[in-house]
């Protein structure tokens, strides 16, 4: 099956689906698109149509057999995969990422860190080096990292995004409060917290 075709939209889904579906694998054999639209009160055609771009194995009435859409939907996050990838800023924003097991059931493997306080060089946080960022690009280069994650202050965001994307990194996960610019090969997903809470906020006072 083509995954690339898929939306972002629905593939922003498909960890929460994932997720829902390893909790019930041990109670059930096979689950209903409804069934999982009703856990989550979403619209049974949208999770039809999520699921149909993963799956070709529902049935009426029957639905999917749940270890079947389980390995699906694996296989199209990359779960069975193993990407290398690196955080530059390992304040406690950088710490806290460093801190999270979860990113391992999705084939990322966070395997170092990077910052340019000289006292955090050397130093191990919860199993994960910290280097500095001297050594950043070698790195990258000799462990194949292929993705970086960014949680530097602005001001450092953009020259970071630059040096990652010079020595090989194909996707920038960015914290910084900034838009980067980045070649048009490398795929950048921003994750702004202060836009998120402006959203909510907003929602708030109306």
């Amino acid at each position: 099956m083509k995954y690339e075709e898929i939306s972002k939209t629905t593939l922003r889904r498909m960890p929460v689906y994932l997720h829902y579906l390893n909790s019930v694998k041990n109670e059930r054999t096979n689950i209903s698109a409804s069934a999982i639209a009703g856990k989550f009160g979403l619209n049974d055609v949208q999770v039809r149509k999520d699921l149909a771009a993963v799956s070709g194995s529902g049935r009426p009435k029957t639905g999917y057999d749940i270890n079947e859409l389980i390995s699906q939907i694996e296989e199209c996050l990359g779960c069975r995969d193993r990407t290398n990838a690196v955080i530059v800023g390992a304040g406690n924003l950088g710490k806290a990422l460093l801190s999270f097991a979860g990113f391992m059931d999705y084939g990322l493997d966070i395997v170092a860190a990077f910052d340019t306080d000289p006292s955090l060089a050397g130093t191990v946080f919860n199993g994960k080096p910290i280097y500095s960022m001297e050594e950043v690009e070698g790195f990258c280069r000799a462990q194949d990292v292929k993705l970086g994650i960014i949680t530097t202050p602005v001001g450092a965001a953009q020259k970071t995004c630059d040096r990652l994307t010079a020595c090989g990194i194909k996707a920038i996960w960015n914290f910084s409060q900034t838009i980067l610019r980045s070649p048009e090969d490398v795929l950048v997903e921003n994750e702004n917290l202060a836009s998120s809470l402006a959203i909510l906020s907003k929602h708030l006072r109306e």
